[in-house]
């Protein structure tokens, strides 16, 4: 297969080409608190005083005193329902929900029917008011995430500090992080060290710990004593800005069951105004005693119970509470169509360095050959020191006091490792080329040895190695056990690494198909060449940095650990903000949760309203019944949304 040429310049973020059709419901307001209640409190409370004085059969509650009693009654409820019905007709949007309601009620006036008109509305104010709370509540998680951005910057300036906002201070400018303080910008720590709490960016309560130069965010919350940041970016470009952005937008970004329902409803809503003028009118020619007012009366009630109010509020809310729920465990949608398309995964690809592994080196042994340890470990101490080789690093971190080992005369041999005089003794550290070069025989072990080994040989004797290798991170091995688990059999590990190291790492995963010693296109190859099989539906996880183009090219593009990593964010679908591979389940588990609750709504939505649909036609449902097929069951069904939030994912 022929090799394409990349650049990662050259890799677009995603974004869906989707319109966002507005049905001219807002769902996204604050409730107000107390004062958005009381235009129902008013209705409410003149209603029941009104059917109690018509029950009693009060004599002054009659004519054009009921009437303008059950007229003020409606108003507080029914006049903005009216005025919202009327301005979507001036924008051409004529079948809303808004035009159903408003026809019925005001019908139900024009034959008497005053205490049903007024209940209608009455309840389905209440609905939208406990919609209301039902959206906030769902935006709970994603509010925790909007409130960790950052009012302000203290910046040292002119010898001093100044409170300024974060968009004010610019990259290289040094900012103090009182205790108790979010840090307001991206940057590197210049103090010792820090404690921070990352829960609002991570979904994870445990604090870090930091050490100086590490790189720190913004938004992270300063738990011990006061530090000290410089800054790398800009605020509009910190991870935390482009992830409340992503956020902000994910909701915008509609599944196709959302888009499907409200391509359903604006055809499906003028049907059901025609059928009510049919229920009016048709009768007339068939009817022997025909009653305008009764067969009005019953379609008045057919429009009510067709109003198609609790799909259109349920089904969003149902998506938009699972992008809470996946938020509030750290797991960022970049849209709802992605809660979708994960339900669908059957193929898994996922990298090796940095999503399975720590992607940091650690010795995991040390053989010695005539040699104790301890000693052995200072004289490789004392040459890595002068190396800045990863691997070098990892040597670096034994606990061995080397205070009175110098290394001098180090040089470095290219590609086989270092030469150098310790305490008077020649030192080889390196490489089996580096042995065979200087004539020091090797024991056939090392052979075997697949992971990064350095060879030590002391005044040409060969004196032991060390092993080191990348650490599997904590949960890797339990995720692919809980992934076959939820039906996902087909997994694939694709690594830069070289293939013996991939093989090896595999096989302690337990996953059957692995590719080592792979450049970025030749994954993106992989992958394409499973893409050309229809029935594969593929997720893969990766770092998001060298793996961009196959984030980019698979269904679901996911970045582990993508806080830190600005071509995750922009190329990844889904961007798990810790770097635990386990939180790829929460997300399938979370995908199909959100997915089956939308369509439990859409079947119990249909069905309640066809059994009282019929019932109206055949005269054998009232008003009353109406009104719970259309506000009962969105309340019901939001409730089943709400549910989302409760859920565990474990």
């Amino acid at each position: 297969m022929k090799k394409k040429q990349l650049n990662l310049r050259d890799i677009k973020p995603r974004s869906e080409k989707e319109h966002h059709h507005d049905d001219g419901h807002n769902h996204d307001g604050e409730p107000g608190g107390f004062k958005a209640y009381i235009p129902a409190i008013v209705s409410f409370t003149m209603l029941m005083t009104g059917i109690t004085f018509d029950y009693f059969d009060i004599s002054f509650f009659k004519d054009w005193v009921r009437i303008i009693w059950y007229g003020i009654a409606y108003i507080p409820v029914g006049l903005p329902v009216v005025k919202e019905g009327w301005k979507s007709i001036k924008k051409g949007a004529v079948f809303t929900e808004f035009f159903l309601m408003s026809i019925a009620t005001v019908g139900a006036f024009v034959i008497g029917e005053y205490p049903e008109g007024v209940a209608v509305m009455l309840f389905y104010a209440v609905g939208e008011l406990f919609q209301s709370a039902a959206v906030n509540s769902a935006k709970g998680n994603i509010k925790a995430l909007l409130d960790v951005r950052p009012k302000e910057a203290n910046v040292f300036r002119n010898g001093k500090t100044e409170s300024v906002t974060p968009e004010e201070v610019v990259i290289g400018e040094k900012i103090q992080v009182r205790v108790g303080e979010k840090i307001p910008l991206d940057g590197i720590l210049t103090s010792t060290k820090a404690a921070l709490n990352t829960a609002a960016l991570t979904g994870e309560s445990k604090p870090n710990t930091i050490k100086k130069g590490d790189t720190v965010f913004a938004g992270s919350i300063n738990l011990e004593s006061v530090i000290e940041v410089k800054v790398t970016k800009e605020f509009k470009d910190s991870s935390i800005a482009r992830i409340l952005d992503l956020v902000q937008n994910a909701t915008a970004r509609k599944s196709k069951t959302e888009l499907f329902i409200r391509k359903f409803a604006r055809i499906y809503t003028p049907i059901v105004v025609y059928l009510a003028i049919a229920v009016t009118l048709l009768p007339y020619f068939f009817v022997a005693n025909y009653v305008f007012t009764d067969w009005l009366y019953k379609a008045l009630i057919f429009l009510v119970i067709s109003c198609p109010c609790a799909l259109v509020i349920s089904i969003p809310l149902g998506y938009f509470g699972g992008l809470g729920a996946a938020s509030k465990n750290g797991i960022l949608f970049k849209g709802a169509s992605f809660l979708d398309t994960m339900t669908k995964i059957n193929t898994l690809v996922l990298d090796k360095t940095g999503t399975v592994t720590k992607g940091v080196f650690k010795i995991t042994n040390i053989k010695t050959i005539g040699w104790e340890e301890k000693e052995f470990m200072k004289y490789l101490f004392a040459i890595e020191k002068q190396s800045t080789h990863p691997i070098a690093k990892a040597i670096l971190e034994y606990k061995a006091d080397a205070t009175h080992f110098k290394a001098t005369e180090v040089t470095e041999i290219a590609g086989k490792g270092l030469k150098g005089i310790v305490n008077g003794k020649t030192v080889l550290v390196g490489n089996k080329a580096l042995m065979m070069a200087n004539k020091i025989e090797v024991p056939q072990e090392v052979e075997t040895i697949v992971e990064s080994i350095v060879l030590v040989a002391i005044d040409g004797v060969f004196a032991g190695y060390v092993v080191i290798a990348d650490e599997l991170k904590d949960d890797a091995k339990q995720t692919i056990i809980n992934l076959h688990k939820i039906g996902i059999e087909n997994i694939i590990m694709l690594s830069g690494d070289k293939d013996s190291i991939t093989q090896k790492v595999a096989s302690e995963l337990g996953i059957k198909i692995a590719k080592g010693g792979l450049l970025p296109e030749d994954k993106l190859d992989e992958v394409e060449l499973l893409k050309q099989n229809t029935a594969n539906k593929i997720a893969f996880i990766g770092d998001g940095i060298n793996d961009a183009p196959v984030l980019a090219t698979s269904d679901v593009g996911i970045a582990m650990g993508g806080l830190g990593s600005d071509v995750a964010i922009e190329t990844a679908d889904v961007i798990i903000q810790t770097d635990q591979p386990s939180k790829v389940i929460k997300a399938i588990k979370i995908g199909r949760s959100t997915r089956q609750i939308v369509w439990q709504n859409i079947a119990f939505a249909f069905g309640v309203k066809l059994a009282v649909m019929i019932l109206g036609a055949l005269g054998l449902a009232a008003m009353w019944e109406a009104v719970f097929a259309d506000v009962g069951v969105a309340l019901l069904a939001i409730l089943n949304a709400v549910r989302l939030q409760k859920m565990q994912y474990d």
